[in-house]
């Protein structure tokens, strides 16, 4: 009886770690929270979102630029007491992370008020995950008089790990992004003075022609200066 109980915590930590690997957003309250999207922010105007994180959770928080002016915006994260945990700094990009959250509302605000003329698309990411699932399995095993010393070493290391893979696939993700971002802005670049300098080679050749045709341009007169009739 044990071993099968053991055996099916190895197989939900599984599931759940190819859960949150294969997509990029869980909302299974006993696990936590995790998302990404992208937010068009104005010239001159300062967006921010609320997340609800439950004590004992691990807080990870991305954000990254991905078009728009000079590729800088604020960022800033308060903790539910109030701080500004990430102070504002115009940059690029910035990550936070906390190994154990007091729980609470999280304020994330991303600022573009700096830019007068520019609006800014950004890619926030967002990831919360509990431990104390896993300590509760472990307790059960104990009771049961199962051996889970190396089980839950494992279990740590493997969420050590799940978690790396998870900031890292974020990272590479707004990497790839922000790459495609600037690929699509320069061949936007390329093809709009392409069009207009083959509007201007078609207009400077069409201005050629008239003005050579005026220079060979006989008018038929008269000795004394007047058309023939």
């Amino acid at each position: 009886m044990g071993t099968e109980r053991l055996w099916a915590a190895v197989l939900l930590f599984t599931c759940v770690a190819i859960e949150i690997s294969a997509d990029s957003y869980v909302s299974e309250p006993s696990l936590g929270v995790s998302f990404e999207f992208k937010l068009h922010v104005d010239a001159g105007k300062e967006e921010c979102f609320y997340q609800n994180v439950e004590a004992g959770s691990s807080v990870y928080v991305a954000y990254q630029v991905l078009r728009g002016g000079d590729g800088q915006a604020g960022f800033a994260v308060r903790h539910p007491n109030g701080n500004h945990v990430l102070p504002y700094q115009w940059r690029p990009s910035a990550e936070y992370e906390e190994t154990t959250s007091t729980g609470g509302y999280y304020e994330l605000c991303i600022d573009n008020s700096m830019s007068h003329f520019a609006a800014k698309l950004v890619s926030l990411y967002f990831n919360s995950f509990k431990r104390d699932k896993w300590e509760s399995y472990v307790q059960e095993l104990e009771s049961l008089g199962v051996t889970v010393s190396n089980f839950t070493e494992t279990l740590q290391k493997v969420d050590g790990q799940v978690g790396e893979m998870l900031k890292y696939q974020d990272q590479n993700r707004r990497h790839l992004s922000r790459d495609w971002y600037i690929v699509d802005g320069n061949n936007r670049y390329v093809q709009y003075w392409s069009l207009a300098q083959c509007i201007v080679i078609v207009a400077t050749s069409a201005l050629q022609v008239y003005f050579v045709r005026k220079l060979f341009e006989v008018k038929n007169v008269t000795p004394t200066l007047k058309p023939r009739a």
